[in-house]
């Protein structure tokens, strides 16, 4: 028997390194105050600061998509020389109250950026 909860289970935690972002070779976000989200069967997508973007990459789109669980999110296309990753970054300006950590956060699809983590030193 199949039954659905009203919500998955979504986790947020901090991730326990530094996290860089590089877009063809070009670092486009390092920081380390990066949050994981987890969210039912998906893969772990990692959230970085705004404050922790190099901006003069990122070009808001006019692309939206909805979440039921996280909200309206906007998009970002990274743009290096030669290079343009069309809506490859995402943002929830205004998240659901349930995630609402997640605000003031971009997150990548990983098949656009390279994620290298710097482990914290002990």
């Amino acid at each position: 028997m199949k039954t659905s909860g009203p919500n998955p289970v979504i986790t947020l935690e901090e991730l326990p390194a530094c996290l860089v972002v590089k877009f063809h070779g070009i670092q486009v976000a390092a920081s380390s105050h990066v949050l994981v989200l987890k969210e039912a069967n998906y893969p772990p997508v990692y959230y970085v600061p705004r404050e922790d973007i190099d901006e003069k990459y990122f070009a808001r789109t006019d692309h939206t998509s909805y979440c039921p669980y996280k909200g309206d999110a906007s998009y970002f296309s990274l743009q290096v020389p030669g290079a343009e990753g069309a809506n490859a970054v995402w943002t929830y300006e205004n998240p659901k109250v349930s995630v609402k950590d997640i605000q003031n956060y971009v997150a990548f699809y990983p098949d656009q950026v390279k994620f290298e983590m710097i482990e914290a030193e002990a």
